[in-house]
C-alpha cells in the first residue's frame, strides 16, 4: 500500500504543483521517488512529529496540499494537540499518512502496534478518516485527498498486501461508499483496512458464502447503501485491525442507529464486531501471529 500511494502521489504532484511531502526520518526506499522527482515539494523534518504537524499546517496556510508520512503512532498519538489545532480547527488541506496500521509492526513490540488510532482521528472535527482494503484503494484514496480539500487520515499496511479489486473493477472512491467485493447470501461481513485479503481468504477456506463489503472511508454512510446491506442480509460482522473501542465496529453501530432513529429501518439488525480486545500485545511477533492473538477471525 505505500508504493501505491507514492506512485499515486508522484502522479499527481506531476501536474498539480502544490503537493508537498514532509516525513519523520523515514521511508527509505519508498519515499526517494518523490523527493527525487520534486526536491523543492519534500522536507525530511527529522524525528520531530509534533514540528512537522506545525510545519505542515503553516505550508498549508501558503496555499499547499501537504502530505505527512511516518510510522503508525508517531503521526497520531504523539501529535494529537497539533492535530486537533492547527491542522483541524483551521481545516487545513494537510492529510496524515500512517504508515504500519495495526500489527504491521509488530516485531517491534508495543511502541509500534497502531490500534487506537481510528478512535482519536474520527473524533475530531473536519478529520476525514480512510483506511484502504488493497492497494488499489491507496490509490483511489489518495488522489481523493489530492482533488478534495481539508483535514485527511489515511492508515495503510507496510507491504506485500493482496490486491483485492481488479484492476478494472474499481472507479473512483467516494465517502460513504460500501464497495462490493463478493455476493453472498444471509451474513455480510463489512472489512475496513489491510485486514480485507485475509477475511476473503478465510471465508474461502471456510467455504462460507458470506457477502463481503469493503469500507475504505469511515465517514457517514451512504444511507441508500446501508439500507441496501441490510435488506439483503440478516447479520452483519464488522472486522478491523484495531481496538474495538470507538474504532469501525463502533462507527458502523452508529451508523445503523442513526438510520433507525430516521425511521428508515424498522429493526436495528443483529451485528457482531471482530477486532483486537481493548488490551496491550505486550509482546514481539509478526503481523499474522499477533492478528491470531488477537482473534480477528470469522
Amino acid at each position: 500500500m505505500r508504493t501505491a500511494f507514492i506512485e499515486e502521489l508522484c502522479e499527481l504532484a506531476a501536474t498539480d504543483k502544490k503537493v508537498f511531502l514532509l516525513c519523520g526520518d523515514l521511508g527509505f526506499s519508498v519515499l526517494e521517488v518523490f523527493a527525487d522527482r520534486f526536491p523543492d515539494r519534500f522536507m525530511n523534518v527529522g524525528i520531530s512529529e509534533q514540528n512537522m504537524i506545525q510545519v505542515a499546517s503553516g505550508l498549508a496556510l501558503e496555499g499547499y496540499n501537504v502530505f505527512v508520512y511516518s510510522i503508525g503512532n508517531f503521526p497520531t498519538l504523539r501529535c494529537m494537540e497539533q492535530i486537533r489545532y492547527d491542522v483541524c480547527y483551521h481545516n487545513l488541506n494537510v492529510t496524515i499518512v500512517a504508515v504500519g496500521a495495526g500489527y504491521a509492526y509488530g516485531p517491534l513490540g508495543v511502541s509500534h502496534h497502531t490500534t487506537e488510532d481510528i478512535a482519536m482521528m474520527r473524533s475530531i472535527p473536519n478529520m476525514l478518516v480512510a483506511a484502504p482494503g488493497d492497494p488499489w484503494e491507496a490509490k483511489l484514496i489518495t488522489r481523493y485527498f489530492v482533488q478534495n480539500p481539508g483535514p485527511g487520515y489515511m492508515r495503510v499496511n507496510k507491504a506485500g498486501e493482496l490486491a483485492v479489486h481488479s484492476t478494472c473493477g474499481l472507479g473512483a472512491i467516494e465517502p460513504g461508499s460500501l464497495l462490493p467485493i463478493k455476493e453472498g447470501v444471509g451474513t455480510a461481513v463489512v472489512s475496513t483496512g489491510a485486514i480485507l485479503d485475509l477475511i476473503v481468504s478465510q471465508l474461502d477456506a471456510k467455504g462460507l458464502r458470506y457477502g463481503v463489503f469493503s469500507c475504505p472511508f469511515i465517514s457517514r454512510l451512504d444511507s441508500d447503501g446501508l439500507m441496501g446491506v441490510l435488506k439483503r442480509y440478516n447479520q452483519v460482522i464488522t472486522v478491523e485491525e484495531h481496538q474495538l473501542s470507538g474504532g469501525f465496529g463502533s462507527f458502523f453501530l452508529e451508523e445503523i442507529n442513526r438510520l433507525h432513529v430516521a425511521g428508515l429501518i424498522d429493526e436495528f439488525p443483529l451485528v457482531r464486531r471482530v477486532g483486537i480486545p481493548d488490551i496491550f500485545q505486550g509482546f514481539a511477533g509478526t503481523q499474522d501471529f499477533l492478528r491470531e492473538k488477537a482473534g480477528i477471525r470469522i
